[in-house]
């Protein structure tokens, strides 16, 4: 599938902002970062929360720099032939990362179906 970065970069945004209020409004200090591929150029990896979970954070305010979940477009074009599919897979990768910003493993996600 192909899609510049600019019209990828709306589609984020309009997950994003398809999201339920309760999972995103309690997210404290952390930017969302639409970027080309992982730093390893793989095409493996969607999506990446670099940060301190909610759960882990105990003197953590003023003065930190944000968290950051970033995802990754080359990586998502790859795995979609449709955009109803590009759509599913962000919004995915966006429940998954805003999970690990409140704590939630790898293993609990994939159960719960958000891997």
């Amino acid at each position: 599938m192909q899609m510049d970065a600019e019209a990828f970069e709306r589609l984020v945004v309009d997950e994003l902002d398809r999201l339920p209020d309760d999972m995103v409004d309690g997210l404290d200090n952390v930017i969302f970062v639409v970027e080309d591929r992982p730093e390893d150029g793989s095409l493996d990896l969607l999506g990446l929360y670099d940060g301190l979970a909610l759960t882990e954070r105990d003197r953590y305010g003023m003065g930190d720099l944000p968290d950051r979940i970033m995802v990754y477009r080359e990586p998502h074009l790859a795995q979609c032939a449709t955009e109803e599919e590009l759509r599913d897979e962000v919004h995915t990768t966006l429940v998954h990362e805003i999970g690990h910003f409140y704590g939630i493993d790898d293993a609990r996600l994939h159960e719960l179906g958000w891997a």
